[in-house]
């Protein structure tokens, strides 16, 4: 049973496309239903963290918006990143999820039990990934994916009555 899901950020809770103006400024689009099915994961005792190789306030202040518990920006290896949470967390490679959409997410995906990615990630990862998404990054993906695992962790249902219970 998958316990932590690993996000990557460009190209899978994003489009991949960075808006630059000329003061400096930088823009990324989050999809909210992406981020409707990570708060549902998390009120229902899931794990999130987020690893990518670029650092933007951008992340850190989506991050905190979303209560995601997990941070690690700036990195080279995912991997390491990977071990770190395993320990912290105690658990095991298999009941962690990764989705990412890029070479650089290779080494990761092949350390967790289960691998996803956006239907439009690079040809290296959609050839080895466990899953791909009927969807583009930063379109919908993540929240499929999401789903996809609490459906088969039996959790999709408390989301649904929680909703379709309210008074």
């Amino acid at each position: 049973m998958i316990k932590l899901i690993i996000l990557d950020v460009d190209g899978t809770l994003t489009d991949g496309k960075l808006y630059m103006d000329d003061k400096e400024n930088c823009l990324k689009a989050f999809d909210v239903k992406d981020g409707f099915a990570i708060v549902q994961w998390i009120k229902l005792g899931g794990i999130v963290a987020i690893i990518t190789g670029k650092s933007s306030e951008i992340v850190r202040r989506r991050k905190e918006e979303l209560g995601i518990q997990e941070l690690a920006q700036g990195v080279s290896n995912k991997v390491v990143e990977l071990n770190k949470l395993i320990e912290k967390y105690g658990i095991t490679k298999e009941e962690i999820a990764y989705i990412g959409d890029d070479i650089n997410d290779l080494g990761v995906m092949k350390e967790v039990g289960f691998s996803a990615c956006p239907k439009d990630a690079v040809s290296e990862v959609l050839e080895r990934v466990d899953y791909i998404s009927s969807k583009n990054g930063g379109n919908g993906a993540v929240r499929e994916i999401f789903e996809k695992i609490m459906k088969e962790n039996g959790m999709w249902e408390k989301v649904l009555d929680r909703y379709l219970n309210e008074k």
